[in-house]
């Protein structure tokens, strides 16, 4: 086992103090916000943010802080805007430029990053006229698998609208740093509202060790194929896995996963479960014991919270966010296990670790539910969203 696994809190190089959700690095005291006196808000969305054969970490917190911005101040109007974001095709271009252009001069907007950041020919005028914050759930540049050439040019186009409008929000502090280093912006116009969570019952789980959950969209980027892999070399030990998730974003990389599953013999006891919701994704997180993210890229990780919030440890890849997301119990544990990227054989040896070392298990699931007593709720979000929309300036302007 990593040190980090056994309690040396030197192994962990970045687990943050968990706060309250802050604007711009500010308390969360009273910000001015009245519930009874309702602002407008208009909040532009993917299509597919109401699917549930499309789950995804953006898609419910886009749905969950609609329904809590009213709490503080905000009365939301929902555009949902169809198309293959972030590169749209023209229909979609134009019915984003067409729900921009209905709204009233000088309306508060909210838009979806996915939505908005590869069309700066869009948003870059709008900045004129509306008032808009962009909601970046992955900088566009970061998803995996994408061409260079694609690649840099969504990159480009996102430090367009990025640098234009006066608002930007991330999802943890890590995505702030990334967003404010990679993309050269002002620090003071870039702010975090880190997704909650639910405090759901605790999980009961298998025999206390066996049986592994994966929660993540089946892509190039969650890096299902490194979890197969490490599963192939503890063969030898007596767990199962289900991986739960959306299997039709990336077909090809969903046959070659299963083509890796059938390779090594492991059909049997590893589960590409499609994607679930509800009270099946409820039953999915009850009978966990241990939880499993491999990915190569990470803004914070909604997964992991959702485990912890039933007290279930996690093993994850050390990448952007997910330190913040497993974080750390009241009382200083950690609970969780990172391990580097590109690293199957570390993943392999920490659950062979998991799997052989019983007071290792049992400090790792004290300190999750720790951590799920500590923490923020959803209002924590909406709360931190308010005050970022109470702060955009009272007329357009073009950001400097």
């Amino acid at each position: 086992m990593t040190d980090m696994a056994i309690g040396r809190p030197s192994a962990l190089t970045y687990v943050p103090a968990q706060r309250a959700g802050t604007v711009a690095g500010e308390a969360p005291a009273n910000i001015g916000i009245l519930p009874m006196s309702l602002r407008n808000m208009h909040f532009v969305m993917p299509g597919g943010v109401d699917d549930p054969a499309q789950p995804s970490g953006g898609n419910a917190y886009d749905r969950r802080v609609c329904l809590d911005l009213p709490g503080f101040g905000w009365q939301v109007t929902r555009h949902v805007v169809s198309g293959s974001w972030p590169r749209p095709e023209q229909a979609a271009r134009d019915s984003l430029a067409r729900t921009l252009r209905e709204l009233p001069d000088g309306a508060a907007v909210l838009l979806d990053g996915l939505v908005a950041c590869g069309v700066p020919e869009i948003i870059v005028p709008e900045t004129e006229r509306l008032r808009l914050a962009v909601l970046v759930h992955l900088p566009l540049g970061d998803e995996t698998g994408l061409d260079r050439a694609v690649a840099a040019d969504l990159d480009a186009r996102e430090r367009a609208v990025l640098r234009a409008v006066p608002a930007v929000i991330a999802t943890s502090d890590w995505a702030v740093r990334r967003l404010v280093s990679h993309h050269g912006l002002a620090p003071d116009r870039v702010h975090v509202a880190a997704p909650g969570a639910d405090i759901a019952p605790l999980a009961g789980g298998t025999d206390g060790v066996s049986h592994l959950l994966c929660v993540a969209a089946v892509t190039p980027r969650k890096g299902q194929h490194r979890l197969v892999e490490a599963l192939a070399a503890v063969r030898d030990l007596p767990w199962t896995c289900t991986c739960v998730g959306g299997l039709g974003q990336d077909p090809e990389y969903v046959a070659h996963l299963r083509s890796l599953i059938a390779e090594h013999g492991l059909t049997d006891r590893l589960h590409l479960a499609g994607p679930r919701s509800g009270a099946d994704l409820d039953a999915s997180y009850a009978a966990a014991d241990l939880m499993v993210l491999t990915s190569y890229a990470e803004t914070y990780g909604m997964a992991v919270t959702e485990a912890l919030a039933r007290g279930i440890p996690v093993l994850a890849t050390d990448v952007g966010g997910l330190p913040e997301a497993v974080g750390r119990a009241p009382d200083g544990g950690v609970p969780g296990i990172l391990v580097p990227p590109e690293d199957p054989a570390a993943l392999a040896a920490e659950l062979r670790g998991w799997f052989g070392e019983a007071d290792v298990r049992r400090r790792l699931k004290a300190a999750a539910r720790g951590r799920r007593a500590a923490l923020d709720g959803w209002a924590t979000t909406a709360r931190s969203l308010a005050g970022v929309l109470l702060r955009l300036p009272d007329e357009p302007r073009r950001a400097a």
